[in-house]
């Protein structure tokens, strides 16, 4: 996959959204038997849970008319499409056509899907296949909320990495760490669309009520959306510059 040219990138270090594991959604934020849309890099996904409880993203698309799968509904172990109800297993495999129901369906019928786990109460998936490296560690957390920003991603990893809109500690190009009256917080950034950023925060430590830290969130999105990032270089190249 090439690295997306965002408007606010150019110039800037974008190929480092190019691979690797990204939140899509809390994971309390997603029941057994549903289904929920939403974009990397402008790719159009679906997260799904089963009725075991394990969830999966795949290309938000039926390959039949290419309705979008998370428009459907998740029936034990399959999801159906809402246009055809065509039915897909946990591996993407089509295994029942409602229209021609003794028909063996033939193997070519599946949905794009992608490597994902669960960690640190989110969702996550695997950008660029094995360019992504390993999987985030599972940390003890409790998810807070998602935000979801009007502003380029670069801008929002630049603002947090230089720590304009509080103190933040980077823990990779797409993950942050801070702490709020005693409580240790994680953050992780989905780049959701060329000028939108979706931010997934989870308590890791410490007491403070969720309430108050979601009062935080929203002062904190009000300051990523506003505060000018242009001429801000990344952390790693401004600490290139230092040496």
């Amino acid at each position: 996959m090439t690295a997306p040219e965002y408007p606010e990138n150019r110039g800037t270090a974008v190929m480092r959204f190019a691979a690797g594991w990204y939140a899509l959604a809390l994971g309390d934020g997603l029941e057994p038997g549903t289904s929920a849309g939403t974009q990397l890099f402008d790719k159009e996904l679906v997260v799904w849970r089963d009725a075991s409880g394990a969830s999966h993203v795949w290309e938000d698309r039926c390959p039949h008319r290419g309705m979008r799968l998370s428009f459907g509904f998740v029936r034990g172990n399959h999801i159906a499409c809402l246009y055809h109800g065509w039915q897909y297993d946990e591996a993407g495999q089509c295994r029942h056509i409602p229209a021609h129901p003794t028909l063996e369906v033939p193997e070519t019928i599946k949905v794009p899907t992608y490597a994902s786990v669960e960690a640190a109460g989110m969702i996550w998936v695997r950008w660029d296949g094995e360019a992504a490296g390993q999987p985030p560690e599972d940390l003890a957390a409790a998810p807070v909320r998602s935000l979801y920003l009007d502003r380029a991603p670069e801008a929002v990893a630049r603002l947090l990495e230089a720590g304009l809109a509080g103190a933040f500690e980077t823990l990779s190009p797409g993950t942050f760490a801070t702490t709020l009256e005693g409580a240790d917080l994680f953050l992780a950034l989905q780049p959701y669309g060329a000028e939108r950023t979706a931010l997934h925060i989870a308590r890791t430590g410490g007491d403070l009520p969720l309430k108050d830290i979601a009062v935080w969130a929203e002062e904190l999105r009000a300051s990523l959306e506003t505060l000018p990032a242009a001429g801000l270089a990344p952390a790693a190249q401004q600490a290139g510059a230092a040496a």
